[in-house]
């Protein structure tokens, strides 16, 4: 998967490979689909989520360009695949899930692996964590009409925010705060699920 799927795409980041071999991908998947968990492409895991495919998971994760001291957001903890990513490579994961169901499994999954700097909590992912902000860096996995501005308010001074946006087919967007304001970049095309809000309606755009 590393040296086919992520290296030879253009997946750069040592670190960030070297990783992606340690986490076992097929502890995240539903029973029946471990011998498919290392395909090059999505997977199901129910209540209309999947477990992004892994060149997704390590495009969007070398974006946010951590170095592992950092305290990261994750909005949509799915599965809990990219959350343990995150771990292997930040100081700190907060990740929010707004399916309860989602959450207890990725919970419990986390929790088996010992991974101990991982917080979840089940809610508004729209909302951010606002009493742990800021947040170094922010990583989205569902998609927005626009930033919510929440989660830009959370995002500190040298953060970077890898959101998609758009509603059948987003493209990436990465935000990065300076001491002068937010530069905004496009990356590439991909397919999420819309990130739900308040009450499970798409989240409000930004004004």
């Amino acid at each position: 998967m590393v040296r086919e799927q992520l290296a030879a795409r253009g997946i750069k980041d040592g670190r960030l490979l070297a990783m992606m071999r340690v986490v076992p991908r097929h502890r995240f998947v539903e029973a029946g689909l471990e011998a498919r968990a290392y395909e090059d492409g999505p997977l199901p895991i129910g209540f209309d989520a999947t477990i992004s495919q892994p060149y997704v998971v390590a495009a969007m994760t070398e974006l946010l360009r951590l170095r592992g001291t950092e305290k990261v957001l994750e909005i949509g903890t799915g599965s809990g695949y990219q959350t343990a990513v995150l771990a292997e490579l930040a100081g700190q994961v907060l990740s929010i899930e707004i399916v309860p169901e989602l959450h207890a499994r990725a919970a419990a999954t986390l929790d088996a692996l010992g991974y101990r700097n991982v917080r979840l909590r089940c809610g508004d992912g729209a909302a951010g964590w606002p009493e742990e902000a800021p947040f170094d860096a922010i990583l989205v996995t569902a998609a927005p009409p626009d930033v919510p501005d929440p989660l830009l308010a959370q995002l500190a001074v040298g953060g970077r925010l890898v959101i998609p946006i758009g509603k059948d087919r987003q493209t990436l967007h990465v935000l990065e705060r300076t001491p002068k304001g937010v530069r905004r970049e496009k990356s590439f095309e991909v397919r999420f699920v819309p990130l739900l809000g308040e009450k499970g309606k798409p989240a409000a755009p930004s004004t």
